[in-house]
């Protein structure tokens, strides 16, 4: 038998310095990808970039996105583009982005609506919470309790009165079950403590023409969807449901100011993209997203939309959503909407 020498092929010695060689090579590999990721992190973005929108055009997320692309493209050099993927409750912009990388090429529009949709549906389709990962707040909005001019209810606390004096006599209109506005009114009742009747309209001109033919009592709507009733005189606005007054109303008072304690109801629309996606782009995003969202220019188109323009942080964002989702659970079960 051979015997075996030291520093011969096979031998301890040389099978040591493989291992330690292999062992220092491995090392060194997550050290040589992190560097690339951190490297691509810096650069971004190199290409355009694609704001999903689950709405149809024209509308206020729409409007709203498009006008933050325009200043983002002047921050980070790069030109962003709106796609309007409208349906199913925002499962068809959802299955969209998660056909992408994680890479913040791809973003996508968020509301107040998918916290909504979290217990509405049996089956949404996708977990917004673990799939996708939050960027950034944009525009922010309230929604406004509405009578008829012509009518008694000069003030929500007219109305309040009323329909605790005349309990299960007074109605209450807002669009179709489910809705941002109809969760508003069940929320609502349950605040202020009254027995009212919920009444669905398929739409807002709906809505106002049962409010100017006296069928309803309130409605609770967008004001920017009632801007040219109360600038005909056709509604009159008694308070909003944010916690601050409205800055294109600022007589208005709150619903909170107007007797209603800790009622609050404000929608936003925000900006996410996949999870996964590194946390420096995502940084970098939502720098950008807080410059956007601080300029002159886009506080007062903002205001003349009927929104205010405001960012939040990542974890701020994440508890926003959290916070919205476990109330409108609870709202839907309390109220006994059927899931769909």
């Amino acid at each position: 038998m051979k015997k075996i020498v030291a520093g011969e092929n096979g031998s301890p010695s040389r099978i040591r310095r493989m291992l330690l060689g292999a062992a220092a090579i491995a090392a060194l590999v997550p050290a040589m990808f992190g560097g690339v990721a951190g490297a691509q992190a810096q650069d971004y973005p190199t290409k355009p970039i694609r704001i999903i929108v689950p709405f149809g055009p024209g509308g206020l997320a729409d409007i709203t996105m498009r006008l933050a692309g325009e200043k983002l493209s002047g921050i980070l050099g790069q030109q962003f583009v709106v796609e309007n993927h409208p349906g199913a409750g925002g499962v068809a912009a959802a299955n969209e982005l998660l056909k992408s990388d994680p890479d913040g090429y791809d973003l996508i529009v968020m509301s107040n609506g998918t916290t909504i949709a979290t217990s509405l549906f049996k089956n949404l389709g996708y977990d917004p919470q673990t799939q996708f990962t939050p960027i950034s707040t944009l525009a922010w909005f309230d929604l406004g309790v509405f009578s008829n001019p012509e009518g008694e209810y000069k003030t929500l606390e007219d109305f309040i009165s009323k329909a605790k004096a005349e309990p299960g006599y007074l109605n209450v209109a807002t669009v179709n079950p489910g809705s941002s506005q109809n969760l508003a009114a069940e929320y609502f009742r349950k605040v202020a403590g009254i027995d009212v009747n919920i009444v669905t309209y398929r739409t807002s001109p709906d809505i106002l023409a049962a409010l100017i033919r006296g069928e309803v009592d309130v409605a609770i709507e967008s004001p920017t969807a009632f801007s040219g009733a109360l600038e005909n005189n056709q509604a009159k606005l008694l308070a909003v449901t944010g916690s601050q007054r409205n800055p294109t109303y600022p007589d208005v008072p709150t619903a909170q100011a107007a007797g209603v304690e800790g009622y609050e109801v404000v929608g936003w629309n925000a900006l996410y993209t996949l999870a996964g996606t590194p946390d420096d782009i995502i940084k970098k995003l939502n720098d950008a997203m807080f410059e956007v969202a601080g300029m002159p220019e886009i506080q007062k188109r903002f205001m003349e939309l009927g929104t205010s323009a405001r960012a939040l942080t990542p974890d701020e964002m994440a508890a926003q959503f959290e916070k919205d989702r476990a109330r409108w659970a609870e709202v839907i079960e309390s109220a006994g909407i059927e899931k769909r």
